[in-house]
């Protein structure tokens, strides 16, 4: 009885063995190949470039526009654009509502190139005075 308890018990002890042996190699074989360095696959580098930049602000009040907009945040955005860039500044002063319901409102809009910054800010900084204005007359 002994010798067939230790018969058996060899036999699985093998098995178990086999078994490990040929999930190791399965595994290996598996990370193996999972990490090829074959990459012919397509690689693109493309440089974006930004051709235009607009800003639009609308606004409810003088004091918002004083509080929410700088000339500095502006000429930062300036400072970081490319050359030879299409820039527009566009402000919209929203006003009362009329007698028929809608929402009046004035635009302003400035465009320039970003290769002349201090004359984009003098028009965008006229703007900034004649919507104050606005909101100053009503």
């Amino acid at each position: 009885m002994e010798n067939f308890v230790q018969k058996t018990l060899r036999v699985i002890i093998k098995r178990l063995l086999y078994n490990t042996v040929i999930i190791l190699l399965l595994f290996n074989s598996t990370a193996g190949f999972s990490q090829s360095k074959n990459t012919k696959g397509l690689v693109v580098n493309e440089m974006v470039k930004v051709e235009s930049l607009a800003i639009t602000v609308a606004i409810d009040s003088a004091e918002e526009l004083e509080s929410t907009f700088k000339l500095d945040d502006l000429t930062k955005m300036l400072n970081e654009s490319s050359k030879n860039q299409t820039i527009s500044f566009e402000l919209i002063c929203n006003g009362d509502k009329m007698t028929n319901g809608v929402t009046s409102y004035l635009s302003y809009k400035v465009q320039g190139n970003s290769d002349e910054p201090e004359e984009f800010l003098k028009r965008v900084e006229k703007v900034r005075k004649a919507a104050i204005n606005y909101y100053n007359q009503q």
